[in-house]
């Protein structure tokens, strides 16, 4: 084994065991190797080192990530890519067989069948490719493999990400991407653009040479094939081999024009020619002075000359200019052990200069921390001092970080150096998770568990409430700050009753009053006068705006639609930087959801496939016939009902109030619910479940109720009361008829929540955070005095008993949904705790649940929130010049 091998071998050890060389190309080495995960051979192509040189690794990997998606019969899959030891390496699939190249070398021409066989199967590939906007600018028979005689197109989109990532910079590398046989006019002249019309003309190109047994332009250098390919027409098929029909000759000459607008739209148009199934718009071309577009051509190639002939060859004829602001969008992914973690929550943030972002993690204990990575760098690391983080933001330097712990009402708001250094607490149990912004006064900025605005200093010291709620206009929360340039202003998002009335407002310092703007949630401001902002329905949008005189000067413009945001905390998965970088995740929507069978295995189906929603939680009859579902809207958050398995689907809530976590009563006949009915503060309400009757109020308690659980026989109801900052959330009992007060169950100076009771009716399982974190445990409800039981060992949430009693289900903060085996007695007794699966992208409800189990407790019913499970990043580089373009297209 050579040298180089032993040091690629000793990189990838434990991923890849490298078998011998199979090849060298103008861009890589060829290695047969053994992927030892999953047992299979696989070809493994390296760089060649000076291009790698020049490229850098992250923007490799980066991307050529987009192409890891096709998935095709025709298009040889990339297994995986990265860096390595210095290498850079992407995998495929090992065919045993042999290229095109090799075939044709043998054969010379194939038989007119088989060459339109072949076409016709790469045109489709290509055609999938194009629909999902790849282009893969450099076909040519090196690049085509014949399986048992099925052929398939390798190195898809490897051009493409090689020439994103090098950029103008190619030139330094003396390497060319392309072969100049196969070029388009378009790729020869380093044009600016390049479409699929140009890998159309390459296939066509690629079956010249098969009908004929040579490319369509020839020459003794690489500079005469290119002055022939912008000048010359190429000689009729049917003058070098006069046995192929005339209607593939047509379809041949029409896609190699030279301009790209005069060839096929597409590559099915291409192939639907060859098969005679679409006319071709050109007739056979005589050798010499044919196309008018020729002399168009020729012109173009005197004028160039030395210049854009040169660059072409400088650049690997394949390579476009770049200019000096282009917008750039890239899919970042991140490792398994580094993968962004499902939260409550805002998730991610980037730094004001767009150096790094700051993200959302797990730790080494199953648990979640804050992790950093630098854009110019392929791994992120860990930030010590950040167990539990949520919602993180950068200071204006972008050296520190500050976060908030806890996604309830009783979190702490701290701050933590980037290159290590204690963490400092700043406020201490008495945050809420929904957002903070660090002032360039030196303030932070956050919301108090009172549901205000206030601040403190970023070194410590006395906390100040700037913002006041104004009743008159239903404000119960002020949430996501973002402070003006000025520091005596804020955008925040302002909540009535739901996120489906959430508005943007302007926060003056001065009063603390908050004034709306426009229905929107999560809004920043960027420095080139404009707000951006989601909506609950998942779009995102722009509005022009006067930051001295806090008015919107324009309409809305839309960027994109699809970013996860989460109903719950209002936040959306977006960050941009005052450089211009803009991060978001896509796949989601908070009006993009659906509700889903989840299996013990993790698989999982929808309830009805037609149902898409922005859905908050669900609960099962006892019959298991109907879901309740609490779900928001444009006119707040509403209860619906809906017949399984396929049945209607019945609103039974109306009016502006915001209601949610519905539970059936044990009649099957009754749904109650936490709703702002009746005055703004959430208690508890009931009705019929076929919304024959009038809601009536079951129980209100001056601390607020925001749960509800019945007791088997149906006798007495368990609440949680307080939130929002009353204190802490305790769980009572109350017996109408029998006791005048509601009495404690679980009453202490720590927080309790989600209770649950058994199907015996003698033991509520609760959350609790005594701990320092969220556990579940397990009290006697008829003997409190005798002591609870902790169920999870590393953190868990949403307790619920199966319907026999046996088992009680919890999830982690991870997305894991977790099962313990209970017995039922004179004592409690649990024991084989086990995970059944991971669905981090299944809605939660820290506070209470998302979810249900099925009477025979086989499956679950959730929300799924993301339809794709993603960990990956939308990153769009240079986008303000991209607004620039739209704000002029709008007016301004």
């Amino acid at each position: 084994m050579n040298d180089v091998m032993q040091r690629l071998g000793n990189a990838l050890e434990g991923r890849y065991t490298i078998e011998r060389e199979l090849g060298q190309g103008g861009m890589a080495t060829v290695y047969l190797a053994a992927d030892i995960k999953h047992d299979r051979k696989v070809a493994l192509k390296v760089l060649k080192p000076e291009l790698a040189a020049v490229l850098g690794a992250e923007r490799f990997v980066v991307e050529i990530k987009t192409t890891a998606s096709l998935q095709h019969p025709h298009i040889l899959p990339l297994f995986d890519s990265g860096e390595a030891g210095g290498f850079l390496f992407y995998v495929m699939p090992f065919i045993d067989g042999e290229t095109l190249r090799s075939k044709l070398d043998r054969e010379t021409q194939f038989g007119i069948d088989e060459a339109i066989r072949i076409t016709t199967s790469l045109a489709d590939a290509l055609d999938y490719a194009h629909r999902h906007g790849v282009i893969h600018r450099d076909i040519k028979p090196e690049n085509i493999l014949l399986h048992d005689g099925r052929p398939m197109v390798a190195d898809f989109g490897i051009a493409l990400a090689l020439s994103a990532a090098a950029g103008g910079r190619m030139t330094e590398t003396g390497l060319s991407l392309g072969t100049p046989h196969y070029m388009s006019p378009e790729q020869a002249t380093a044009a600016k653009e390049i479409s699929g019309r140009s890998d159309i003309y390459s296939l066509a190109s690629v079956l010249y040479e098969m009908l004929t047994g040579e490319p369509p332009h020839m020459g003794k250098s690489a500079q005469q094939i290119i002055m022939k390919i912008i000048t010359e027409t190429p000689q009729p098929v049917t003058e070098l081999r006069k046995s192929v029909p005339a209607h593939i000759a047509a379809a041949v000459a029409q896609a190699l024009e030279k301009l790209p607008a005069d060839r096929f739209a597409t590559a099915a148009d291409f192939a639907a020619a060859l098969e005679g199934r679409l006319a071709s718009r050109t007739t056979v071309l005589m050798a010499a002075g044919g196309a008018q577009g020729n002399n168009r051509w020729r012109r173009i190639a005197m004028v160039a000359g030395g210049t854009a002939l040169a660059f072409a060859l400088l650049a690997g004829w394949s390579m476009t200019r770049v200019p000096k602001a282009l917008v750039t969008r890239v899919s970042v992914s991140f490792p398994e052990t580094e993968r962004l973690q499902s939260a409550p929550t805002k998730r991610f943030d980037i730094s004001a200069d767009g150096r790094r972002i700051v993200y959302v993690g797990s730790n080494s204990a199953g648990g979640t921390q804050l992790w950093v990575r630098e854009f110019d760098a392929l791994v992120a690391r860990p930030l010590p001092g950040t167990a539990n983080a949520l919602a993180p933001f950068f200071s204006p330097d972008g050296d520190m970080v500050g976060f908030t712990t806890g996604a309830g009402g009783l979190g702490s708001l701290r701050v933590v150096p980037i290159n290590g250094g204690p963490s400092l607490t700043l406020v201490k149990d008495s945050v809420a998770a929904w957002g903070g912004d660090w002032g360039s006064d030196g303030n932070v900025y956050f919301t108090l568990s009172t549901s205000v605005v206030a601040r403190v200093r970023a070194t410590g010291g006395s906390v100040e409430v700037v913002s006041t709620l104004d009743s008159t206009t239903r404000q119960v929360e002020h949430d996501w700050v973002d402070v003006l340039p000025g520091n005596h202003s804020a955008l925040v998002q302002i909540w009535t009753s739901s996120i489906g009335d959430a508005s943007i407002g302007a926060l003056d310092f001065s009063t603390g009053k908050a004034t709306s703007l426009f229905n929107g949630v999560y809004a920043r401001y960027l420095p080139t006068g404009h707000i951006l902002y989601a909506t609950f329905g998942g779009s995102l949008l722009v509005v022009p705006f006067d930051v001295k005189r806090l008015e919107v000067t324009g309409p809305a413009i839309g960027i994109t639609d699809g970013i996860q945001v989460d109903a719950n905390s209002g936040s959306a998965q977006f960050a941009v930087s005052n450089t211009g970088t803009l991060l978001y995740m896509s796949g989601g929507g908070a009006g993009g959801e659906q509700v889903v069978w989840v299996d013990r295995k993790g698989a999982f189906t929808p309830v009805d496939s037609a149902w898409r929603g922005s859905f908050v939680n669900v609960s099962l009859s006892p019959d298991g016939t109907r879901l309740a579902v609490a779900s928001v809207a444009s006119d707040g958050e509403h209860i619906w009902v809906k017949q399984l398995p396929t049945g209607p689907l019945t609103r039974l809530t109306v009016g502006a109030t915001s209601n949610s976590r519905p539970t059936w009563a044990l009649d099957g006949r009754h749904i109650a619910y936490v709703s702002t009915r009746g005055g703004g503060r959430r208690n508890i309400w009931v009705q019929r479940a076929d919304g024959s009757a009038p809601p009536e109020s079951l129980f209100a308690h001056p601390r607020q109720t925001d749960e509800i659980a019945w007791t088997p026989d149906g006798k007495t109801m368990v609440l949680r009361v307080g939130s929002g900052g009353t204190r802490t959330r305790d769980i009572l009992a109350f017996t109408p008829g029998v006791d005048t007060a509601p009495r404690p169950v679980v009453a202490t100076d720590f927080d309790e929540f989600g209770a649950d009771i058994s199907p015996d009716g003698r033991w509520v399982a609760y959350v609790s955070n005594e701990s320092g974190r969220n556990e579940i445990y397990v009290r006697r409800m008829d003997d409190l005095g005798e002591g609870r039981h902790q169920v999870s060992a590393d953190g868990g949430e949403e307790p619920r008993w199966s319907r026999n009693g046996r088992e009680i289900f919890f999830k982690s903060g991870r997305g894991e949904m977790l099962v313990a085996d209970v017995t039922l007695g004179a004592r409690f007794e649990t024991s084989n705790r086990r995970a059944l699966f991971s669905r981090p992208n299944m809605a939660s409800d820290i506070n209470n649940r998302a979810y249900d189990v099925s009477r025979d407790g086989s499956r679950f019913v959730m929300i799924n929130r993301a339809m794709q499970e993603t960990s990956e990043l939308v990153v769009v580089l240079n986008w303000f010049e991209e607004l620039k373009q739209r704000s002029k297209g709008a007016g301004r």
